[in-house]
């Protein structure tokens, strides 16, 4: 049966934890959609693990709604959610309206991912709410600011700041959104933030009272270059296809592959 938004809120009260992997292509969808993950994420991470980039701060709408749609083609039963990236929605809960329903359109995702919690990002959640655009809100460290906070720092380390960010998840609940991300801030902040809110939350880098976890799937299987200090890799797949491509070039210069004659 295919996960909807509602099922996650229903996990949160059943006490059932959430999974979340990020995708960037149909086969990496395909394969971690069969292995029964809860939700799939095309995350902005994708400017950096698909695209190259040195942060998120780069990735078009056109770009993320390219990658959605090949993800969405190996997607049947999970819940499939994209980030809005940078710009395409912190002008007015307009520009955020017609960028979300590009999104909703061309790609068949179920929902959006806006980063953010002040004031007029809660309003713009309200309005895509309002529009029958389902939500989810992402505070903490929020990548798309990241020349804001001088590099990707842990967020909420004061009781001030703390405070604020908890006051965020309220607002972002209230507006309407289905789950939030709590990105890179510390644990028992993020436990607070779980116990106060009806909807789920999602931890990055914040400890395991969160409601469910999310890890960008090229640092779980062990692509990435480099990884956050809060991430675990459970494969090192960049080591074996480097093995694999390694062995097919000494195949090949040593005349071992092809064989001349091929296997009938």
């Amino acid at each position: 049966m295919a996960v909807n938004t509602q099922q996650l809120i229903r996990y949160k009260k059943e006490g059932r934890l959430i999974t979340v992997l990020t995708a960037w292509d149909y086969l990496i969808a395909q394969v971690i959609d069969q292995a029964g993950v809860d939700l799939i994420m095309v995350g902005d991470s994708l400017a950096m693990v698909a695209l190259g980039y040195e942060n998120t701060i780069p990735l078009t709408l056109d770009e993320i709604i390219h990658h959605a749609k090949a993800v969405r083609r190996g997607v049947k039963t999970t819940l499939l959610v994209v980030d809005l990236p940078f710009m395409t929605y912190q002008e007015s809960p307009e520009q955020a309206l017609r960028s979300a329903g590009r999104v909703l359109k061309e790609t068949g995702a179920q929902a959006v991912k806006l980063e953010g919690g002040s004031p007029a990002m809660v309003q713009t959640v309200a309005r895509l709410v309002e529009a029958g655009i389902p939500v989810m809100g992402h505070v903490g460290l929020t990548p798309q600011s990241v020349h804001q906070f001088g590099g990707f720092r842990k967020q909420g380390k004061s009781p001030e700041a703390g405070e604020r960010i908890l006051e965020e998840a309220i607002a972002l609940e209230q507006a309407g959104a289905f789950a939030i991300v709590l990105e890179h801030i510390p644990a028992e902040l993020a436990l607070r933030i779980s116990q106060k809110l009806v909807i789920p939350t999602i931890g990055i880098g914040a400890g395991a009272h969160c409601d469910g976890q999310v890890l960008v799937t090229a640092d779980l299987l062990g692509l990435s270059e480099w990884s956050p200090p809060f991430a675990k890799a459970y494969a090192n797949l960049r080591e074996t296809i480097a093995q694999a491509a390694q062995a097919f070039c000494t195949e090949v210069r040593e005349h071992q592959f092809p064989k001349s004659e091929p296997e009938s």
